[in-house]
């Protein structure tokens, strides 16, 4: 007889460089699943580790497996300091999405480090990670993976919408849950605020001082990715050889890159929103705290934007994929072919027991 109570520790990193969040959340099954947060955090990079993250792309795979192992044995360290600061005492199981190093779908390549059995040895817990690899196998995107997690823990919004590195969505339409990448927003903006010696721009204040550049605000909206279909993800890979250069291509002050930048998100978004009328949006990640793109957003749509609570905004994503371990450890589908594009629905992921 399965469980109807998991007491887990979710963990994320995403591309935007924010740090490491990390969950302790109880997980509750009767007839319908809920969650209750009991503890969170954020571990932000040291300079060393950002260096080297920022830059995975570049490394061969040699280099990157001894960035793996070291990622790994980082990454053990910091969980097990969140244990000893919270005095955690009972853990089903760990779930981390580890760090994404390469996101090549249409290459059938895909690899998150930090998703080594070594992370179950170190910390002598049983660790559910690596989600992304077996969907990529089935021919998916492997990615959005929350979305499953929004269809069961959030069935109340209409749109989840997460503003992190990039912006992604899920929905239900014709009764099957659909989920996407829409476009860049923190990779991008905190690139060029960074130029001016700030980590991100808080509350868009310095975007909100710039002038949209129009031609260059076209010729976003025209990039190739907005024009296929979903299934779509993407990935620091495309931002890097397309995006930054299409940017940089322009000499304008860096507080015009930032407004034209909050405008092309808030019209990517708005496009995507707006196939519903009257609907709830639940924003979460680190761009719901970005008020100016948050307002732009408002002013491309009649839809409800909501902006939930701190614990939600900022640790929604490790939350979910500390269920998305729950549902592997109960080896009920975690992965939805109608959001990635593989072959069949399926239970992804790797156990691993110390």
């Amino acid at each position: 007889m399965k469980k109807t109570e998991y007491k887990i520790i979710g963990v994320m990193s995403g591309t935007s460089l924010d740090g490491i969040d990390l969950v302790y959340v109880t997980f509750k099954f009767n007839e319908t699943w809920s969650f209750q947060i009991i503890n969170i955090d954020t571990i932000p990079y040291e300079d060393s580790w950002l260096e080297i993250l920022k830059d995975l792309v570049l490394f061969s795979e040699s280099k990157l497996e001894v960035i793996d192992e070291d990622y790994t044995r980082y990454l053990a360290n910091k969980i097990q300091d969140f244990i000893v600061k919270y005095d955690i005492q009972d853990v089903d199981a760990i779930c981390s999405h580890g760090h994404t190093a390469l996101h090549q779908p249409e290459k059938k390549l895909t690899y998150q480090i930090g998703n080594l059995p070594l992370l179950a040895s170190l910390l002598q817990k049983t660790v559910v990670c690596d989600f992304r690899v077996q969907d990529v196998k089935l021919g998916g995107q492997g990615a959005p993976l929350v979305p499953i997690g929004d269809a069961l823990l959030f069935s109340e919004y209409e749109f989840c919408m997460n503003l992190g590195g990039f912006a992604n969505i899920s929905t239900i339409i014709n009764n099957e849950v659909i989920a996407y990448d829409i476009c860049p927003v923190n990779i991008v903006l905190n690139y060029y605020v960074k130029k001016l010696g700030y980590e991100y721009d808080d509350g868009g204040k310095i975007a909100s001082t710039g002038t949209v550049n129009n031609e260059l605000l076209e010729k976003l909206n025209d990039l190739y990715f907005y024009k296929m279909p979903y299934p779509k993800s993407l990935g620091l890979e495309w931002v890097k050889s397309v995006v930054i250069p299409l940017i940089d291509s322009y000499r304008l002050d860096i507080k015009d890159f930032l407004r034209t930048f909050v405008e092309h998100i808030a019209f990517q978004i708005s496009k995507e929103i707006n196939n519903k009328n009257n609907a709830s949006v639940l924003v979460t990640g680190g761009g719901a705290y970005n008020v100016f793109l948050i307002d732009r957003i408002k002013t491309h749509t009649n839809n409800h934007i909501i902006i939930p609570s701190k614990e939600i905004i900022e640790f929604k994503e490790a939350l979910i994929f500390g269920f998305l371990g729950v549902l592997k450890l109960r080896e009920e589908i975690n992965c939805l072919k109608s959001v990635t594009g593989a072959s069949h629905n399926h239970s992804s992921g790797n156990i691993f027991r110390p």
